[in-house]
């Protein structure tokens, strides 16, 4: 039997202003060719299906047209899990409808662990595999939070109510042991011995570790993880992976190989897990230097041919000075080539004699950022600065499981 595990589509994502839609359409595409060639049985997706909460209709219609597609391959079973960016109460509104068509989607958690439990049967009524449907678990799911208490015990009780949620599933799986099927777990959280290429989602606020491999009990044959963009083994161990994303989301992945992972499955175990490659549909690429060099490198790059879809170009010009009118000069100077520039932002910008500083730019902070530089503008430091990070948090968790049940 043969699994595909993939994640992180985040389908209706925009790279600054500019919409993406022509490469998700063609990932799919690829996703959807893949599952037909490698005659895939079962597919596994591991949260963050869209990027936001209430993603545009071109994105839902995308996502149910490859899902109607997939019903024409050979792929009879599939679950799909939220993630930190899906709204859960949008993700499982059509959740009966398709279970019908062995589609099934656990957009959070439910009363009892007993609900992510998912036997999968194939058309004779054979068990091939069961799956442990782990969505993204918020803080309502896992009650582990107490009011008052500092930050580094309150990421010792998250850490163990993740550990414990992932043993009690576990247990509630132990019936279907030692039935020839591969019992399979899934996830969407930062698993510790990990590597992020860009700044991820710090899901749980104060912790970048939520779960190390050993946490996950022994009888689970393979762990399917979502939420880091590049495919990787969690703590060396090849049984526990992160498929990474279908597409680059930011101009810090564009080193990383994206695909999914090919999961072969005999009667006495895994055969083979393989990652398979995606395609580049759209090109990203970062061009850093002086100001001259910068220009070297964009007319090199332009120069290079025809691709797919036009490539998209941050720029990152290393300068002691100002550089009034500079980005139009970038402009003009690539007009007649293929590739547009995204962002143009000066490194280094001119702080006086002694000292020079970065620019920072709005935009390219995340929510935590900007309240930690607003702290410390405050002359807030220290403990007083670490509690209110996670008071504040707290609220946007608070804000994030109010915007899912909408």
């Amino acid at each position: 039997m043969r699994i595909l595990h993939s994640s992180d589509w985040h389908l209706g994502q925009k790279l600054l202003t500019c919409d993406r839609e022509e490469e998700h359409q063609r990932a799919l595409d690829w996703l959807l060719d893949t599952i037909q060639q490698q005659e895939v049985e079962v597919l596994l997706v591991a949260g963050d299906v869209f990027d936001i909460g209430n993603p545009a209709n071109s994105a839902r219609r995308m996502y149910y047209r490859f899902l109607t597609r997939l019903m024409k391959t050979a792929c009879r079973q599939v679950v799909i899990t939220g993630g930190n960016h899906d709204s859960p109460s949008m993700l499982q509104a059509p959740r009966e409808l398709l279970r019908h068509f062995n589609i099934h989607v656990l957009g959070e958690a439910g009363a009892q662990v007993e609900e992510e439990v998912i036997p999968l049967y194939d058309e004779s009524g054979r068990l091939m595999a069961v799956v442990g449907a782990v969505p993204f678990l918020r803080d309502r799911d896992l009650k582990y939070s107490i009011a008052g208490e500092r930050s580094e015990e309150r990421i010792r009780r998250l850490r163990a109510a993740l550990a414990r949620h992932y043993r009690e599933l576990a247990e509630a799986m132990q019936p279907f042991a030692g039935q020839g099927v591969p019992l399979l777990a899934m996830g969407h959280l930062y698993a510790g011995g990990t590597y992020a290429s860009a700044r991820q989602d710090n899901i749980y606020i104060g912790d970048t570790e939520n779960i190390r491999a050993e946490d996950f009990p022994d009888l689970f044959d393979y762990v399917a993880l979502g939420h880091l963009h590049r495919q990787q083994k969690v703590g060396g161990q090849p049984h526990i992976r992160y498929s990474g994303s279908l597409i680059p989301l930011s101009f810090s992945e564009t080193k990383d190989e994206k695909g999914v992972l090919l999961l072969d499955w005999q009667e006495d175990g895994w055969h083979a897990i393989q990652f398979l490659v995606a395609p580049t549909f759209r090109r990203l690429k970062t061009v850093s230097g002086s100001p001259e060099e910068v220009k070297g490198k964009l007319l090199a790059f332009a120069g290079r041919g025809q691709r797919e879809l036009t490539p998209w170009v941050e720029v990152l010009v290393d300068t002691d000075r100002l550089l009034p009118q500079f980005d139009q000069e970038l402009r003009e100077l690539v007009a007649d080539y293929d590739l547009q520039l995204l962002k143009i932002r000066l490194r280094k910008a001119y702080a006086g004699e002694e000292e020079e500083a970065e620019t920072v730019q709005l935009k390219d902070l995340s929510v935590q950022e900007v309240f930690r530089h607003r702290c410390t503008a405050a002359g807030i430091s220290g403990p007083e600065l670490e509690e209110l990070e996670t008071t504040f948090g707290e609220l946007c968790a608070w804000v994030r499981d109010q915007e899912g049940r909408d």
